[in-house]
């Protein structure tokens, strides 16, 4: 499982002109899954990212988790994740998990998420999404939990 997150002062995700999700302050985190990723990898890092302190305190240390700001998450499902431009011109995406095992995991973690009282809002598995992400900082970390 990977993901990339970004802090940001706002985000959405829109299908086909309809937007599907936005929040204003919080992260916006693409993830993929690959081959061999299981449940607890995904809880695993729900708990990561509902517990980082990437937000501001009064003095200015980034020392404030999303549950102490109020803050939200914007989550896009993105295979392309797992592509790998080693060789050639065209990116292969065979360690991307298929659907059938991606599915499930991504529907997991927004699940999970939400069980740490955290406001989820996502963009839709598989389908052709523009997102609009405003990043803030710019505050961006990524996160591998391998099987």
């Amino acid at each position: 499982m990977r993901i990339v997150l970004q802090r940001v002062s706002r985000a959405s995700v829109s299908i086909g002109g309809r937007v599907a999700g936005a929040i204003g302050i919080g992260y916006c985190i693409l993830v993929g899954f690959t081959h061999g990723d299981t449940v607890a990898q995904v809880d695993w890092m729900a708990e990561k990212v509902a517990g980082l302190r990437l937000f501001s305190d009064p003095a200015g240390k980034m020392n404030l988790a999303l549950k102490d700001t109020g803050g939200a998450v914007l989550v896009v499902s993105q295979f392309t994740l797992y592509g790998d431009a080693a060789k050639g011109r065209r990116p292969s995406f065979i360690d991307a998990a298929r659907p059938e095992l991606a599915i499930p995991l991504y529907q997991r973690f927004l699940e999970a998420l939400r069980g740490f009282e955290v406001t989820v809002e996502s963009g839709e598995f598989g389908a052709d999404m523009q997102v609009e992400i405003h990043n803030d900082g710019p505050v961006t970390l990524v996160l591998d939990r391998e099987p």
